[in-house]
C-alpha cells in the first residue's frame, strides 16, 4: 500500500517519498537548454532569397614542404611519358624518400609529385630546378610551360596541390585529415567531407587553428549564423585544422562522476526518508 492511515489522516509511505526524490534528482541532471543543431538559424524558414556578401578568396601559395602534382601533356604522349609517370616524391637534391612524415592523408598514403624543399625549389626531369616558394600554382604552371617550350611543342602544363591537407577533429563524423581536390575550399567543405557535425557538435563555437608565419591563429565560428559566408577565414589554407567541441550533453554523458554524484545524492536521500519515517511512525 502507498497510502499509510494514522489518526485519520492519510500519509504516503516512505516509497512513495524515495521515488519521489529520485526523479527530481534525474530531472535536476537531465535538464538542459534546447540544443542548437540547425545550421544558420538566423536566415528565416519562410524566406524566399536573401544575398550575402561572400569573403573574398586569395590563392594560396607555395611553401617549403608542399608537394606538387605537376603534368606536361603534348600530342605525342611517350616524349612526357617520364614527366607524368607515377613516381615516388622528388626532393629538390634528387632524392625519393619512402615516406614523408606530416604528410598523412585519409587512406594514409604518400601522395606523388615533386617536395618543395627549404629552399624553395622543385627537381623536375629534363627541365630542372624551379622556384616556387612564395609563387602561386597558376604563376609556377607558366613558369614551367615556358622551359617545357625547349623541349616540346605546344606543351600544356598542369600544377595542383598533391597534399593541401586538412585536419577536421572533434564532433564530426569522420575525423581524420584530408587531402582536398581543389585550392578553393571553405569551412562547410571540409566538414562536409569529415561527414558533418554530430548531433553532440558545438555549432555556435566551432575552432580553427591557423599556422600564421611561425605562430597560431585561434579563430571561433557560429555555423548558427549567416555571417560566417562573410568571414576571413570562410577559406581554408593548407594545413588548417578545425575542431569541433563537444556540447553539454556528450560531456555529462561520459562524466563518470557526475554518475556517481547521482549514486551518492540517492543514497543519502533514501537514509533520511527512512530515519524521518521511522521517528514518524
Amino acid at each position: 500500500m502507498n497510502l499509510i492511515k494514522k489518526e485519520g489522516i492519510q500519509q504516503y509511505s516512505p516509497i512513495r517519498y524515495l521515488w519521489i526524490g529520485c526523479i527530481v534528482i534525474l530531472c535536476l541532471f537531465s535538464c538542459s537548454s534546447p540544443k542548437n543543431v540547425t545550421y544558420f538559424k538566423d536566415i528565416p524558414d519562410t524566406i524566399k532569397q536573401r544575398s550575402i556578401e561572400l569573403a573574398t578568396f586569395v590563392t594560396p601559395v607555395i611553401q617549403p614542404d608542399d608537394i606538387l602534382q605537376v603534368t606536361i601533356q603534348t600530342l605525342d604522349a611517350g616524349a612526357t611519358s617520364m614527366m607524368n609517370q607515377s613516381s615516388p616524391i622528388f626532393t629538390a637534391n634528387g632524392t625519393s624518400p619512402a615516406a614523408i612524415p606530416g604528410v598523412p592523408t585519409v587512406n594514409t598514403t604518400v601522395p606523388n609529385g615533386y617536395l618543395v624543399d627549404k629552399n624553395g625549389y622543385v627537381l623536375l626531369p629534363i627541365i630542372g630546378k624551379v622556384m616556387v616558394a612564395g609563387k602561386s600554382t597558376d604563376l609556377v604552371r607558366d613558369e614551367i610551360r615556358n622551359g617545357a617550350e625547349q623541349y616540346y611543342k605546344d606543351p600544356v602544363v598542369n600544377v595542383r596541390f598533391a597534399n593541401f591537407k586538412i585536419t577536421i577533429l572533434g564532433e564530426v563524423a569522420r575525423p581524420s585529415a584530408y587531402i582536398m581536390p581543389n585550392e578553393k575550399v571553405s569551412i562547410l567543405d571540409a566538414i562536409g567531407m569529415a561527414g558533418d557535425l554530430t548531433i553532440y557538435g558545438k555549432r555556435e563555437n566551432v575552432l580553427l587553428i591557423r599556422d600564421n608565419n611561425g605562430k597560431k591563429d585561434f579563430v571561433r565560428f557560429n555555423l548558427n549564423d549567416s555571417k560566417l559566408f562573410s568571414s576571413p577565414y570562410f577559406y581554408l589554407h593548407q594545413g588548417d585544422v578545425v575542431y569541433v567541441e563537444p556540447n553539454k550533453s556528450k560531456v555529462n554523458s561520459t562524466d563518470m562522476s557526475q554518475v556517481r554524484n547521482i549514486s551518492i545524492l540517492t543514497s543519502v536521500l533514501s537514509l533520511v526518508i527512512i530515519a524521518v519515517s521511522r521517528i514518524n511512525f
